[in-house]
C-alpha cells in the first residue's frame, strides 16, 4: 500500500477536520469520540464495521419521510440522541466509496450548526486495506445529550431559485458529475441505471470537475492542497473569494466537493445545491447547456 503524506503536512487550511485511521484506532474506546458510518450501500454496515461505530442510514436517518427535504430540528434532536452524541463529543464520519456519503452526512450535520465533526481519511477502504478489524457487533449507546438548534440552510445550502440567480449573475458553479452526465449523454453515473431526470446536460456556466478527482486512487485519501489547487484553481479558475455553488444528481457527490473546497482549501462561500440535476433537469423552463 502506498504511503500517504501525513494530514498535517498536506497544506490544508483546516487539517483538523480530517483524522487518520491510526488516530481512530487509538480512540476506539474514547468516550468523547463517536464514530458514525454512512455508506452508499446501506447494508454494508451489517457485514462489518469499525468497532464501536454507529450506523447512519442516508435514506431513513437524514431525510424527511414525506417532504423532499432534510430533518426538522425535532427529528434531528431525536437522531442525535439515538446515536449517543453528547455535548463536547467529536463526531467522526467514515464510509464506503471514498467517504462519499460520509461527507454528505457531515454536511447535513452542518445544516444544524454542529461543528465538532471530522472525516476519517481513506474511509472503510483504507481501514480494511490496512488489515484493521471490522466487526458485526452493533454497539449499544446511551442516549446523547447534545442540544440541536434551528436548522440554518443558507450558509451551506443553495436552493433552485438561488442557483438560477447565481447563473444570471455569472458566478462560479462546479458540476461534479461524470463527464458523460455533464455532456448530457447520461442521466446517471456510469454503471448505474440511466434514470433521474427528463433532460441531460448541465447548468449554464458550470465547470465539470468529477468529485473523485480529489482523491488519490493509490491511497484512497484526499490529495494534498497543492494537488487540489492545481485541479480547482489552475485548471478551472476558482479562487478562495468566489461565491461557488456545487451540484451533482441529488447532492451527495457534490457534498464531497463542498467538503474539499470549504475545509481543505478554506473557501468561505461554497454552497451545495442538493436538488441538483434531478430537480434542475426536470423543472419547467430551467435553462440547460450541452457541449
Amino acid at each position: 500500500m502506498s504511503r500517504a503524506v501525513p494530514i498535517d503536512e498536506r497544506g490544508y487550511v483546516h487539517p483538523e477536520v480530517l483524522v487518520s485511521t491510526e488516530w481512530v484506532a487509538a480512540h476506539l474506546h474514547d468516550p468523547t469520540v463517536r464514530l458514525l458510518e454512512s455508506n452508499e450501500d446501506v447494508l454494508l454496515y451489517d457485514t462489518g464495521h469499525v468497532p464501536g461505530a454507529v450506523k447512519i442510514d442516508w435514506v431513513t436517518d437524514l431525510n424527511d419521510a414525506i417532504m423532499r427535504d432534510y430533518l426538522s430540528p425535532e427529528a434531528m434532536q431525536r437522531l442525535i440522541r439515538a446515536k449517543g452524541i453528547n455535548e463536547g463529543m467529536t463526531v467522526v464520519f467514515y464510509g464506503d466509496r471514498n467517504n462519499w456519503w460520509a461527507t454528505y452526512a457531515l454536511w447535513v450535520f452542518r445544516l444544524f450548526g454542529i461543528e465538532r465533526v471530522r472525516i476519517m481519511d481513506g474511509g472503510r477502504q483504507r481501514w480494511a486495506a490496512e488489515g484493521r478489524p471490522l466487526v458485526t457487533e452493533v454497539p449499544t449507546v446511551p442516549p446523547g445529550n447534545l442540544t440541536v438548534g434551528d436548522r440554518r440552510d443558507a450558509p451551506v445550502r443553495a436552493l433552485r431559485e438561488e442557483v438560477l440567480a447565481h447563473v444570471h449573475a455569472g458566478r462560479k458553479l462546479v458540476d461534479v458529475r461524470s463527464p458523460e452526465e455533464y455532456r448530457g449523454e447520461r442521466l446517471h453515473m456510469p454503471d448505474y441505471p440511466n434514470e433521474g431526470a427528463m433532460r441531460g446536460g448541465h447548468v449554464p456556466g458550470a465547470r465539470n470537475v468529477p468529485w473523485a478527482r480529489a482523491i488519490d486512487p493509490e491511497t484512497s485519501m484526499f490529495r494534498t492542497a497543492a494537488e487540489l489547487k492545481a485541479i480547482y484553481e489552475t485548471e478551472q479558475g476558482l479562487a478562495g473569494a468566489d461565491d461557488v455553488v456545487v451540484y451533482c444528481r441529488i447532492g451527495e457527490r457534490s457534498s464531497h466537493t463542498w467538503f474539499v473546497l470549504t475545509y481543505l482549501l478554506g473557501y468561505p462561500g461554497v454552497r451545495n445545491y442538493d436538488g441538483s440535476w434531478t430537480e434542475w433537469g426536470n423543472a419547467v423552463r430551467m435553462p440547460i447547456e450541452r457541449p
